[in-house]
């Protein structure tokens, strides 16, 4: 949100963002409070916080307060200063130049755009059919091409479509199954996953329905052109410069079958032929730069990173949320337009749906569902209990309800805020530790109302 503040004669433009203030840490410019500044002890022109006391002295007076993002930290880039601090990301993909200013448009936000929200266990088994239709119809592309026929155009769009009514109605639904990595290889499909991130994000930004539409579209065919690319060429985990150019006309294959489909509208062979381009110029094919790359393509560029992170070729489990996240944001404003790669972990969180986490009193937990107000904060189910081992019953937790509760014995004096233990998440896990089988334990919460035995959930040495 952009507002103006006056100070004397001059006007200063101002980014505001809200934050609850239990989410203030030090660094931030506070602008803004929920009340007169005449009725607390704080400067009347905004102040940034340098300590800790006053963040205990906001919490006296405040609920929530608004940062000035272009002055101080935001709250994702704060929890992500703090990621950085544990090791620079590794990954060849990132650009190690020097970080310039890249000429862009604002990103028009739209905040609140789909408020309501079907109630998770009642969208997933809608999208868990959808899921499978998905697939099929992404087999039935390569089936097609394969016989020298048309694309099915009309199938794939109408499944787009239907992914995008179901995130409108709950995000988490299609998100658990995206995140969970099936036995059966041809359901875990980087084309199908970056999808759904896709349409998380441009729900989170307040994109309009068509836009979605047509975002989904795009990024399912995004990679459509690799058919045309030999196997061994996409196998290699490394590549000669020679190589490396045979295998980026993927995206000129890829755009020649869309045009030659009457069907496929031209936006959708926009994300496809832009989506590898990067705002620095650094992508292919024709090293665009800045807003010559249209907007969706920009976010399918965004999706796909986060997707081949997560998820990197022959690799046994994905990369934790927390490591994907930071090799993103270390190239904002260098491949990637830094607003969007901002919006786009404020939208999917930093813990996503299906995530493996560790809280701070040693227990570890599955991020089943997100509390979209305050991302920090999801609903978890405890499996484990502070000595590592299964619990005989798994425990629910709503995360921002039990920070809620425990303010409010802060804000009604019965307790002092050294006093009261909240919870929080300290780190993001790998999949596949402590051999937790995240897939069992949805299936647990989502489909069964009752499990004789935790320890189900959990692989067994053979």
């Amino acid at each position: 949100m952009h507002v103006l503040l006056r100070d004397g004669a001059s006007a200063v433009s101002v980014k505001q963002v809200k934050v609850d203030v239990n989410e203030l840490t030090v660094g931030m410019f506070v602008s803004g409070l929920d009340r007169p500044w005449t009725q607390t002890p704080f400067p009347l022109q905004g102040f940034y916080l340098r300590e800790l006391d006053e963040i205990k002295e906001l919490k006296v007076h405040c609920k929530h307060v608004f940062i000035d993002v272009a002055k101080g930290a935001g709250p994702v880039a704060s929890k992500l200063q703090t990621l950085s601090k544990r090791g620079e990301p590794k990954g060849p993909r990132i650009s190690r130049t020097s970080k310039t200013k890249i000429d862009v448009a604002p990103l028009k936000v739209r905040r609140h755009q789909y408020n309501s929200k079907q109630p998770l266990k009642k969208e997933v088994a809608q999208a868990r059919v959808l899921h499978q239709r998905v697939f099929g119809a992404i087999g039935e592309v390569v089936r097609q091409l394969d016989g020298g026929d048309e694309l099915p155009v009309q199938e794939t769009k109408r499944v787009a479509g239907e992914m995008v009514d179901s995130v409108l109605r709950n995000p988490d639904a299609l998100t658990w199954l995206a995140r969970v990595k099936e036995l059966d290889e041809h359901t875990f499909s980087h084309s199908l996953r970056s999808a759904v991130w896709a349409i998380i994000f441009g729900r989170h930004v307040g994109l309009g329905k068509k836009d979605l539409d047509t975002l989904a579209m795009g990024v399912l065919f995004k990679d459509v052109g690799k058919l045309k690319l030999s196997k061994a060429l996409l196998l290699l985990s490394k590549r000669t410069p020679a190589q490396e150019r045979e295998y980026e006309e993927f995206v000129g294959h890829g755009v020649e079958l869309l045009r030659a489909t009457e069907q496929v509208e031209p936006r959708v062979i926009a994300i496809v032929k832009g989506h590898c381009e990067r705002v620095n110029g650094s992508g292919f094919p024709s090293q665009l730069k800045g807003d010559k790359i249209p907007l969706l393509a920009k976010i399918a560029g965004i999706v796909t990173f986060y997707d081949e992170v997560t998820n990197p070729r022959g690799e046994k489990y994905p990369l934790s949320p927390s490591k994907a996240v930071a090799e993103l944001y270390a190239c904002r404003d260098r491949e990637f337009q830094e607003e969007l790669v901002v919006e786009f972990i404020r939208g999917i969180g930093l813990y996503p749906t299906g995530t493996l986490v560790e809280l701070n009193t040693g227990e570890v937990a599955v991020v089943v569902e997100q509390n979209f107000e305050r991302r920090l904060k999801p609903q978890v189910l405890v499996v484990l209990d502070v000595y590592k081992q299964a619990m005989s019953k798994p425990l629910l937790l709503d995360l921002a309800d039990d920070d809620k509760r425990k303010q409010a014995l802060v804000d009604s004096g019965k307790k002092r805020l050294e006093d009261v233990d909240k919870i929080e998440i300290t780190q993001d896990l790998e999949a596949g530790s402590y051999d937790i089988d995240v897939a069992k334990i949805r299936d647990q919460y989502l489909f069964k109302e009752e499990k004789k035995s935790i320890f189900s959930m959990f692989k067994r040495n053979k």
